[in-house]
């Protein structure tokens, strides 16, 4: 039986994290992710850089450098409000600002507030957006039925090293893959003086074997190539006709195919 649950290297399990608004405490933040290999998804609003509070447009690119820029809107309104053109606007001007800013395409978001309609969807595929993370807690590891709408397992105030210990207990069981996915804001660290929270998670996170540390998009990416595979209907052949090398398990054992590779198992 071939099972899509081996990522990059072969990993089975993925932690990714998830940070809103562009607010200057990313500057404290974002070295913590460095120190401690941790990697993750940074959603700015583009209309309020610049701002107190918030960081410069000129330090966008060095500052996330190796993790990801992705849409939050450009002046952080809820969407499911606004009419359609309006909801357009916001999300196409702050992915093309945000473009501009870090280099290179800019391909998912988070939902301001955590909010959005039937509607928003809608608007998302017209702009480009390939996935949007909410704020509805999932407390579980799983990746989601739709990345649209990609719940988070946590946000960071949310029994965050109780279900850190859950992750790593599963990881010994080796039963299943886990995508840990957590949220939150860089300034309520502050707010709440908890900046060694975020120090504690990152060093009982950090250097796991068996752990793909991730942004969202190249979760996305990955997932979509994984799942354009050709197989076989007796799983004896698999080719792989994307631009990159690929892993995945037949009866628990770990397969490579490279790019453009067809192997017979």
């Amino acid at each position: 039986m071939i099972t899509f649950d081996r990522y990059v290297q072969g990993k089975r399990n993925i932690l990714t994290m998830s940070y809103d608004d562009g607010v200057a405490a990313d500057r404290r933040l974002v070295p913590i992710f460095n120190r401690y290999g941790i990697r993750g998804t940074f959603h700015l609003n583009s209309g309020t850089l610049n701002t107190p509070g918030h960081i410069r447009s000129d330090e966008v690119a060095e500052l996330y450098r190796g993790h990801e820029v992705a849409v939050h809107t450009g002046h952080h309104p809820h969407l499911e409000a606004l009419p359609g053109p309006a909801a357009l606007a916001e999300i196409i001007q702050d992915r093309q600002n945000l473009e501009t800013l870090c280099g290179y395409p800019v391909r998912g978001m988070s939902y301001p507030f955590g909010s959005y309609s039937k509607e928003t969807l809608q608007a998302l595929r017209l702009c480009g957006i390939e996935y949007n993370r909410t704020t509805q807690a999932t407390h579980t590891f799983a990746l989601p039925a739709s990345f649209l709408e990609w719940h988070p397992s946590c946000h960071h105030n949310d029994h965050l090293l109780e279900l850190a210990q859950r992750f790593q207990t599963d990881l010994a069981s080796q039963w299943r893959s886990a995508c840990f996915y957590v949220w939150g804001h860089a300034y309520e660290f502050d707010n709440e003086d908890n900046w060694e929270l975020i120090e504690t998670f990152c060093a009982q996170m950090s250097g796991l074997t068996d752990v793909w540390y991730a942004t969202g998009m190249e979760i996305v990416d990955y997932i979509r190539a994984q799942h354009s595979l050709r197989i076989s209907v007796d799983e004896s052949i698999v080719s792989n006709p994307s631009a990159r090398t690929l892993w995945f398990a037949k009866n628990g054992e770990t397969v490579a195919i490279q790019a453009g590779e067809t192997l017979r198992l």
